[in-house]
């Protein structure tokens, strides 16, 4: 596995740990429909928060979360409508992105919530 893959999995356990330290449950992890897939499915609040992971060594080009493209976007959403439909759930659903970048040791990590508005 590249290190790439390795820290883009290592980005996954951080996000994971992260939401669930937030008082989220974690539903689902890497749940693939198609050629979709959703990084975590997390519920709290009655809310589904469908979560797309970005983990960077650097921010310098552009900001992280501005990497996700429309069609990424539109993968998310095909995925979340399946899963929500395969799973009869009848929650508010929200399509939110954690960016985690690491300096050395040091991670920096950030959650936005209905991420998809915020472009």
């Amino acid at each position: 596995m590249g290190k790439h893959n390795e820290f883009g999995k290592e980005g996954e356990k951080i996000a994971t740990d992260f939401l669930v330290a937030k008082g989220y449950v974690i539903e689902s992890k890497n749940y693939r429909y198609l050629k979709a897939e959703i990084d975590i499915v997390a519920s709290k609040d009655n809310v589904l928060a469908i979560v797309e992971v970005r983990a960077r060594a650097n921010d310098q080009i552009i900001p992280i979360a501005q990497t996700i493209t429309p069609k990424k976007i539109k993968l998310l959403v095909m995925a979340a409508d399946h899963y929500v439909i395969s799973n009869d759930l009848d929650v508010e659903v929200r399509f939110d992105i954690i960016t985690i970048l690491k300096n050395k040791k040091i991670f920096k990590i950030e959650h936005l919530e209905d991420a998809f508005f915020h472009f």
